[in-house]
């Protein structure tokens, strides 16, 4: 070294110092790439990407390179530096070389570079992937015995090599990721997005038509008054019952209806010949797997049973896609549906049978889902009993009113909103 001067040692200690900063760039940019964009880019072809895939295939020999050459020019650098100190200042030059070398090392080897990968993976890795690849060629002998002895370290330990760290998103992580796509999606797409997610939390109770409203045709009535109906029929597919709708025999289809009446062969008797078979759901049926049995099935409703097999209510096929993609009959405008009634007062009169998930949708309130799914089920739950009117109650914080009930039912509330909560409390 005597033979080599300062200068020549001060540029061999700043090649070292990159070459550091390098190692340190590489290895904070590998492991801070995004893995789905990585396969994404990998699928597409991506040269950088498929190689920096085939390193990370192996962390331990990813990092076990990474680290060999960076310890290597560390040291190299300090015993540069330590040669120029004691050249430029003597005895104290160690101390002044310790110092000056360490500051150098974290300011412009570690925090800088490291910082800047950090910041910008892609454009770090795919680059140095090139001589991270061709290093790893040259010096896998050494690279493969330091991983043979880490490896037989962690094994005293219980820790396997070739344990993988999965990269899978559970449903929860994934929503998050929509939900911070930011400008990535539009906001009716993240909200699709979700509502699909969310079908697994959500059961046919919570979107069917209960069985109090449900509407058919009583095969048994008087055959004008089934003409009537069929050709006031507000839906395509009719259900058809005897004498009450517990005794349902199936439904019928407009468009088969009006194949009969346009061939005069419109009667009672080829009526229920025209009748299909219903499928029958059971209760607790979650949405994502009933869009699956309609597919399967070739059905498009269904008809809601408990264990006793009592009719609960209806469910159709777009009841299921209404959930995902919004109601097809309303406007891109939010406007209170019929079952909620703004008040001059700022209160809203609420009717008692609207479903509880569809009021917080539409009002963003957060009354209880997780019991009954109507709001009269819900008051009749809290009060243990059927009430009469005129009677006040606190439910999640929302002040309510039972303004009306008929037929042991509570037809109509009164309810505050928490906006209209926070101004009275002032």
């Amino acid at each position: 070294m005597d033979s080599i001067s300062t200068e020549v040692l001060f540029i061999i200690l700043g090649m070292l110092v990159l070459m550091s900063a390098y190692f340190s760039s590489s290895e904070t940019g590998m492991m801070s790439l995004n893995r789905y964009r990585l396969r994404h880019l990998e699928k597409q072809k991506h040269k950088g990407a498929k190689r920096v895939s085939k390193l990370l295939n192996r962390p331990d020999r990813l990092i076990g390179l990474i680290l060999i050459g960076n310890n290597l020019v560390n040291i190299a650098a300090s015993a540069i530096a330590t040669i120029i100190g004691l050249r430029l200042f003597g005895d104290m030059g160690v101390l002044v070389a310790t110092i000056a070398l360490t500051l150098i090392i974290l300011i412009f080897a570690e925090v800088t570079p490291k910082t800047l990968a950090a910041l910008y993976p892609e454009k770090v890795a795919f680059p140095s992937s090139v001589i991270l690849s061709i290093l790893l060629k040259v010096l896998f002998p050494f690279v493969i015995m330091l991983n043979w002895i880490t490896n037989g370290l962690l094994m005293l330990i219980g820790v396997s090599s070739e344990q993988r760290e999965q990269h899978s998103l559970s449903s929860e992580e994934l929503r998050t990721v929509v939900n911070e796509s930011g400008a990535l999606l539009h906001k009716r797409d993240q909200d699709m997005l979700v509502s699909i997610l969310d079908l697994e939390k959500v059961s046919v109770e919570d979107i069917m038509i209960p069985r109090s409203e449900l509407v058919g045709i009583d095969v048994n009535g008087n055959w004008k008054k089934i003409q009537k109906q069929l050709t006031q029929a507000t839906h395509t597919r009719v259900l058809l019952y005897r004498d009450k709708i517990d005794n349902v025999v199936g439904y019928i289809h407009a468009r088969d209806a009006l194949k009969l009446l346009s061939k005069n062969q419109f009667n009672k008797t080829t009526l229920l010949r025209a009748v299909r078979e219903l499928y029958f759901i059971p209760e607790g049926t979650t949405l994502n797997i009933q869009l699956l049995k309609f597919q399967h099935a070739k059905e498009r409703l269904g008809l809601v049973v408990d264990e006793y097999g009592d009719i609960q209510g209806l469910v159709t096929l777009e009841d299921i896609l209404e959930e995902i993609v919004g109601d097809f009959t309303t406007t891109m405008t939010p406007t209170p549906s019929d079952a909620v009634t703004l008040q001059p007062d700022s209160s809203y009169l609420v009717d008692g049978g609207a479903s509880i998930r569809d009021i917080n949708k539409e009002m963003s309130w957060k009354l209880p889902t997780d019991g009954p799914k109507t709001l009269n089920g819900l008051i009749v739950e809290y009060l243990e009993d059927i009430p009469e009117s005129n009677i006040s109650l606190r439910i999640a914080g929302y002040p309510v009113e039972i303004i009306d009930v008929a037929d042991n039912k509570i037809k109509t509330v009164r309810v505050m909103p928490e906006h209209f909560i926070s101004q009275t409390n002032d």
